[in-house]
């Protein structure tokens, strides 16, 4: 399983608009500001968003975009799957049910991969945009709330190694 950066940057939206649901519709430029993303790329994904009826936009002074359910109610599997595809690492997990049944030499690594996927699944089936803003960020040692940094992870996340 492979995270894009445009993947991240749609999670990172949507916790966004999660933690600000009760203010309503919130402007592109807020949320790319707010996020640190840039504010283009940000439009197409929320378009993608949108055309998926995760999130609704507002026109007018007070528009923008909100989310159409609850956060409790939108899994990270759903915004995955919607802007990178299944979680599987060849194809979704049918595909791999298909290759441990033909490919009987290799069976015994299709089986891992299948195992990494459902595993994958089963955490981004059951973690919600809810759980996520619940844990919110970590504490400084002055007492206020700070974003988690994704840099660390980021390498994994986005290409999976290193360069090595």
């Amino acid at each position: 399983m492979k995270i894009s950066q445009k993947g991240l940057y749609a999670l990172q939206a949507m916790m966004m608009l999660a933690r600000h649901r009760q203010q309503g519709a919130i402007k592109i430029r807020d949320i790319a500001y707010e996020e640190g993303l840039p504010e283009k790329f940000l439009e197409l994904i929320l378009l993608e968003l949108k055309n998926a009826r995760m999130v609704e936009s507002i026109r007018g002074a007070k528009g923008g975009y909100q989310l159409r359910r609850d956060p409790a109610d939108v899994a990270l599997s759903e915004i995955i799957r919607l802007i990178d595809g299944p979680l599987a690492p060849f194809g979704d997990a049918e595909h791999l049910r298909e290759l441990i049944d033909r490919d009987l030499p290799h069976r015994a690594l299709y089986q891992v991969f299948l195992d990494v996927r459902d595993a994958a699944a089963r955490i981004l089936d059951h973690t919600t945009l809810a759980d996520l803003v619940s844990r919110g960020g970590s504490i400084s040692k002055n007492g206020k709330r700070q974003k988690k940094s994704f840099a660390s992870i980021l390498p994994m996340v986005v290409g999976g190694h290193n360069g090595d």
